[in-house]
């Protein structure tokens, strides 16, 4: 089940991904749509757990739930200040590095054995997602080198950190619900500074709207994964969410798929086969 429940969570993950690009193609602000659904996502968890009388928030569960949100938000607003300083064909393989640390991190820190063929799987689904992701397109125009690297270097540490305390929660016994009730309202009031003298833009509010629905599921699941299941395994399972990209994209957006994506894909089941084994 719990490996169900990271598939899941890369669907969902790569539903969201697919929905900010189809933004970006239509000039809408993506840290607009992450304020908007981390509002949403917040007020469908807080409902929720008042209505079940099931949310028991404490000063830990508050914090670092707050903490996931904000690394969460700066990886994404990094990410984004990455594709506009350098070049996107680099980007997205460098940003995906940023699983290698959790899945490190459960092994030296949380005192997970990872079998040599297990290793052997998370590399291929690792190497999977920066092949799937990476388009060999020469990119005219000068890039700022510098910044660029900042950017990437900003977005790795920050999905990194989010694995990791993501893990952390689940060894500790904080319950989803209050985690991620505390992730979506921190992550919410860091991403207010920034929006706050904006006009709410209707198509905006409903993608933001449209992405926390697939959120709470995916992260719920995520949370779920982490929690029964195998964390080495979990982190580059979710990280295939590109998969979903790909595949969406070649429906909505009329892409084809290229030959070093099909060979990306055929790696990524693989590695799925040699961490069953």
């Amino acid at each position: 089940m719990w490996l169900a429940a990271a598939v899941m969570t890369a669907v969902c993950f790569g539903i969201n991904n697919t929905l900010f690009k189809w933004s970006t193609r239509h000039s809408m602000s993506k840290q607009h749509i992450q304020f908007y659904f981390y509002m949403v996502a917040f007020g469908i968890m807080a409902l929720y757990g008042w209505m079940t009388k099931s949310l028991h928030p404490s000063a830990t569960s508050m914090m670092l739930g707050a903490l996931i949100g904000i690394c969460n938000a700066t990886g994404n607003m990094q990410m984004s200040g990455a594709f506009e300083k350098g070049p996107a064909s680099l980007t997205a393989p460098l940003v995906a590095v940023n699983a290698i640390f959790p899945v490190l991190a459960a092994g030296m820190i949380f005192g997970e054995h990872i079998p040599l063929l297990h290793w052997i799987g998370i590399l291929c689904m690792l190497c999977s997602a920066a092949i799937i992701q990476y388009t060999p397109k020469v990119e005219k125009g000068n890039h700022e080198y510098i910044p660029w690297l900042f950017h990437i270097a900003m977005a790795i540490v920050s999905f990194g950190i989010v694995g990791i305390l993501m893990k952390w929660c689940s060894v500790i016994g904080i319950g989803s619900l209050d985690l991620l009730t505390a992730m979506y309202g921190g992550g919410g009031l860091y991403l207010y500074w920034s929006c706050r003298k904006t006009i709410v833009h209707k198509r905006e509010f409903r993608v933001g709207a449209t992405v926390a629905f697939f959120s709470v599921i995916g992260f719920s699941c995520y949370f779920y994964a982490l929690t029964t299941g195998v964390a080495s395994i979990v982190f580059p399972v979710v990280s295939l969410n590109c998969l979903i990209v790909v595949f969406l994209g070649c429906y909505l957006f009329k892409e084809r798929l290229k030959a070093y994506q099909l060979i990306g894909i055929a790696t990524a089941l693989c590695g799925l086969i040699l961490t069953k084994l």
